[in-house]
């Protein structure tokens, strides 16, 4: 028999954490690694995973001190036992952690007729991410070509969404300001200009 009192933790885990209470909790965490000199960034993991298999002797990009940093791979690591653990024993069954707002769905649907979601009643992603709308030519240009330039843009910047917009500008950083800047300008030129285009 489970202890009432694990099972009034999961409840208190498994509601939805409002803002003022997840806030201050990232900002805490970005001061713990301010505190001990480390900068955090996802992408950063890809790079070391690369020196850490022998890449250093394909390119000097890879050649650095790795070892040190491996530490950002166990923040890779538990991201994703994490996010295990949250769905597969915090959560709610028969419902989703998240999902596309209503709001989301009908403009996507009058966007294009193609925006059939998969589940009607929690939709999470648009049918086109898929195997079969892969080798469609909008398919490819977005999930392939789109996953190309997010990651030719992560390493061009320095650094992805994580490593500049949470690590960076908490370190005050000018060049993380500007990378920032650029994620916004990209992401309103895709969602007004270039997204209705291809749809």
């Amino acid at each position: 028999m489970v202890p009432q009192f694990l099972l009034d933790f999961k409840d208190f885990v498994s509601q939805p954490w409002p803002w003022y209470v997840a806030g201050p909790m990232l900002a805490f965490i970005m001061f713990v690694l301010l505190w001990f000199g480390k900068d955090f960034g996802m992408s950063a993991n890809l790079r070391i995973m690369c020196a850490a298999d022998g890449a250093s002797d394909l390119n000097d990009f890879f050649k650095f001190d790795w070892p040190s940093q491996s530490w950002n791979l166990m923040v890779a690591l538990g991201t994703v036992f994490g996010g295990y653990l949250a769905a597969h024993y915090f959560s709610v069954p028969g419902e989703q952690v998240a999902h596309v707002s209503a709001a989301t769905v009908k403009s996507l649907q009058e966007l294009s007729p193609q925006f059939n979601f998969q589940e009607e009643a929690v939709p999470l992603l648009p049918e086109f991410y898929s195997w079969e709308y892969l080798f469609h030519w909008r398919g490819l240009l977005i999930i392939v070509v789109g996953g190309f330039l997010v990651g030719f843009g992560a390493r061009y910047a320095g650094g992805c969404t994580s490593g500049h917009a949470i690590s960076g500008l908490s370190a005050l950083e000018l060049s993380s300001l500007i990378a920032v800047i650029g994620f916004f300008m990209g992401g309103l030129v895709m969602t007004h200009l270039i997204f209705p285009l291809i749809f």
